[in-house]
């Protein structure tokens, strides 16, 4: 990990979590994705799942083993979203510590290289993978967020660290090779 930027995602998606390419992930010889929830899976202030992001957790299933990780408090908020999903969870993870990262890849049963990270956040998502050597996705929330304070930490983290942007649509990949 020496010389790593461990803010710096794998692969950056100019869109939401949905239009994460299987093949890329293929490619890396991933099996396993780790789920961020809020504004990666689900708009913060949404109660359920929109339909594109259903569809694509269905078509993810195929390929990988899926497990969501949250620092969201609220159990039974995340356990109801995971439930309509159907995917294992963790909530209260406390990223980017990578106490729960670890408990899922036990779970899971495979070695961090094998497993990728999806969220929107560089200083949770992003540097917890990149801290424990799973390959890291940037995506972008699935709608607008109701809730000002992820646009806003979103804001700053893109303005401390300005060398992390977004890949131009049909890009499929920026950031590490």
């Amino acid at each position: 990990m020496a010389g790593k930027n461990l803010l710096k995602p794998d692969l950056i998606v100019a869109g939401p979590v949905s239009d994460v390419n299987f093949a890329w992930l293929k490619q890396r010889n991933i099996a396993g994705l780790i789920l961020d929830l809020d504004d990666t899976l689900l708009a913060l202030g949404e109660q359920s799942v929109n339909t594109r992001v259903v569809e694509w957790v269905a078509r993810a299933r195929l390929e990988f083993r899926l497990y969501i990780v949250s620092n969201n408090p609220d159990r039974t908020f995340i356990e109801s979203i995971a439930l309509s999903l159907s995917l294992p969870f963790i909530n209260r993870a406390a990223k980017p510590s990578r106490r729960a990262l670890r408990r899922v890849l036990q779970q899971m049963q495979l070695p961090p290289e094998r497993v990728a990270i999806v969220g929107d956040r560089l200083l949770t998502d992003v540097l917890a993978g990149n801290r424990l050597g799973l390959v890291t996705v940037l995506v972008e929330p699935p709608g607008p967020s109701r809730a000002l304070r992820g646009s806003w930490l979103r804001a700053v983290e893109r303005f401390f660290f300005p060398d992390v942007v977004v890949a131009r649509p049909g890009d499929p990949s920026q950031g590490r090779s």
